[in-house]
């Protein structure tokens, strides 16, 4: 009567014994170690194995083991005081970075076979966490800058004059001599700017247009902001070095970066907040138009031009049209050019290398400048106490365009190598669609995360011997079916975590021990079930059968309603809220298999066979 078939119970060894390989990497333990990377170009290799050791010895450390690992020397520490120490000597090495991690030991034959330990938050990890919010208002002004642009390109190019053009209190008003312009520019605009709705109207007794930003257009530049923000971090992030990292929008306008074993958060800050990009302008090449004596005179620039000064100190008329700006930049790397100058190579998208092949076919032999574009730190507002900067716009380029080239080139000028380094990483990396400000900062110690860990395993370690021993007492044989079935629960929780690289963080270990209340109460409901239907006088045999038949569909209800919330935590919740969701989710899927599918297979296995069974140990 109670049988699996065997296709079911080789279902459960597999699933059991590939949960016991990908939850084995975790009991290894971890390991304090300093990871050292190179800053630019220096090289990693044994021979700074071989420097590390040394200053190591020099500075009173023996115990400490030093191997390369993806460009990045990992050296083991037996204590948190030394690897502390190792890495305030460490810190010293030139053209180097050190951070502070702990490593999982897990033996290189099991890695090799795909197993690792799970990822551990910045609560157990030690590290930084870094709160980000995203000036939307200068994300839209960018846009709207674009959409200026765009629109100017456009009438140009069909021959359309125009009386003037400018955004007005949000609104895009462009005038015209003739109804007949504004007519035919409105053709044009209405099927090549889909961002922007456009009207004909009657602006100070002249024929206009004028445009409005669509809501969805402004809502998509917002996600834009976001989206492009984070994936920029993570890039810059992944260039410092840091292992395992956490970069994930939180609410409409604000990001969430977390480094584990990062502790000097000084450096990586200036890395992460920098706006630095470049700008490909046209010279203005008129011989009309002297940029020193427009300067001198304090006159203003010419009908479409700018001026800048270049860095080697000498003023330049530059056209308000950008060619291409930085986030059209697909890689970036530093080289030198064909006499041997520093330089960066650049590979632009398809947009970019379109605009590019345009601009240089119809303007080869002229100038075209390159625009380096930062910001300068001036202070605090003393309201609003958020940091206030200046735009920082400097020349770095003034270059003959020699031939026609679209998305492959070098960017060349007064560079030095560890200009064109430095430049080519912020590029690589990508630049920030809109301003970002550091909200919210805060530090963890690598010793607060081992006592995080060491209060977290022992509160899930007390409430699993807890559970064990009631279920043990009260029901007997079929409590011993019960805890076997939760110790593979936990285990399939951490191979799961492990697996797919989820992150463990204090919350989410709260998720793991209420799953494990949770998971005996699905037992405690089918047992229940059993010894009523013992009661009422069915068979032994018949009683296990009805009893998981019976509870089955008020263990789905009651488990179907928790994974709804657990859905909506980790769709609503962020940080830690999102940890505590994802481990109660994968809880309770594994509760649903071993609490029915384990136990029901123990429970055949010791009664299934006896045909003459007249009562049960519950």
């Amino acid at each position: 009567m109670n049988h699996y078939p065997l296709w079911k119970n080789l279902l459960i060894v597999v699933v059991l014994a590939l949960g016991i390989f990908y939850a084995l990497p975790n009991i290894y333990g971890r390991s304090e170690v300093v990871q050292t990377s190179a800053i630019k170009d220096q090289v990693v290799d044994e021979t700074l194995i071989a420097i590390i050791s040394d200053k190591l010895k020099a500075g009173n450390l023996s115990d400490f083991e030093s191997s390369i690992e993806k460009d990045t020397v990992i050296t083991k520490f037996s204590s948190i005081e030394e690897q502390f120490k190792g890495k305030e000597i460490l810190d010293g090495l030139s053209g180097y970075k050190s951070a502070l991690n702990l490593k999982p030991n897990v033996p290189e034959w099991l890695s090799d076979a795909g197993g690792k330990a799970m990822n551990l938050g910045l609560d157990l990890k030690g590290g930084v966490y870094f709160l980000i919010e995203v000036d939307m208002e200068e994300a839209l002004a960018i846009k709207f800058n674009q959409l200026r642009g765009d629109s100017i390109r456009i009438l140009s190019k069909a021959k359309i004059s125009k009386k003037s053009l400018k955004w007005v209190n949000d609104r895009l008003v462009i005038k015209f001599k003739s109804e007949e312009l504004a007519d035919r520019a409105f053709e044009k605009l209405r099927k090549q700017i889909n961002e922007v709705g456009f009207k004909r109207r009657e602006v100070d007794g002249m024929e206009a247009l004028v445009g409005t930003i669509r809501d969805k257009a402004i809502s998509d530049i917002k996600i834009k902001a976001i989206e492009q923000n984070i994936t920029t971090i993570r890039s810059r992030v992944n260039e410092y070095g840091v292992a395992e990292p956490i970069v994930q929008k939180q609410g409409a306008e604000r990001i969430i970066v977390q480094l584990p074993g990062v502790q000097d958060s000084s450096e990586i800050k200036e890395t992460l907040a920098s706006v630095a990009t470049l700008e490909y302008r046209a010279v203005d090449m008129s011989p009309n138009h002297n940029a020193l004596a427009i300067q001198q005179s304090g006159k203003p620039a010419p009908l479409g031009y700018k001026m800048y000064m270049h860095e080697d100190g000498y003023p330049i008329l530059l056209s308000k049209r950008v060619i291409v700006s930085g986030d059209q930049l697909v890689d970036a790397s530093a080289s030198t050019d064909q006499n041997g100058r520093p330089s960066v190579s650049v590979r632009l998208n398809k947009v970019g290398a379109k605009r590019m092949l345009d601009f240089t076919r119809e303007n080869e032999g002229n100038n075209m400048a390159v625009v380096f574009k930062d910001r300068e730190f001036i202070g605090k507002d003393p309201e609003t106490k958020k940091n206030l900067y200046k735009p920082r716009e400097l020349v770095i380029s003034n270059a003959t365009i020699n031939g026609v080239f679209s998305g492959r080139f070098e960017t060349t000028g007064n560079f030095t190598t560890k200009f064109t380094t430095k430049l080519a990483l912020q590029l690589r990396s990508g630049a920030l669609s809109a301003p970002i400000e550091i909200v919210r900062e805060k530090t963890i110690g690598p010793s607060l995360g081992k006592d995080n860990i060491d209060k977290g395993f022992k509160s899930v370690m007390i409430g699993f011997v807890l559970v064990l021993l009631f279920m043990l007492i009260y029901y007997r044989m079929f409590g011993v079916v019960a805890n076997i079935a939760l110790m593979f629960n936990v285990v399939l929780i951490v191979a799961v975590l492990s697996m797919f690289g989820a992150t463990l963080t204090l919350p989410g270990i709260a998720g793991i021990v209420l799953t494990v209340g949770m998971a005996v109460d699905a037992n405690v409901l089918i047992f229940e079930r059993i010894k009523e239907e013992l009661a009422l006088g069915n068979t032994p045999q018949g009683s296990i059968k009805a009893g998981y038949d019976k509870a089955l569909s008020t263990i789905a209800d009651a488990n179907i309603t928790t994974f709804i919330a657990a859905i909506v935590l980790f769709a609503f919740g962020t940080g830690p809220i999102k940890g505590f969701a994802v481990t109660l989710s994968i809880g309770i899927m594994t509760s649903m298999f071993t609490a029915i599918m384990v136990t029901r297979a123990i429970v055949n296995k010791i009664y299934g066979s006896k045909t003459k069974l007249k009562s049960l140990s519950i």
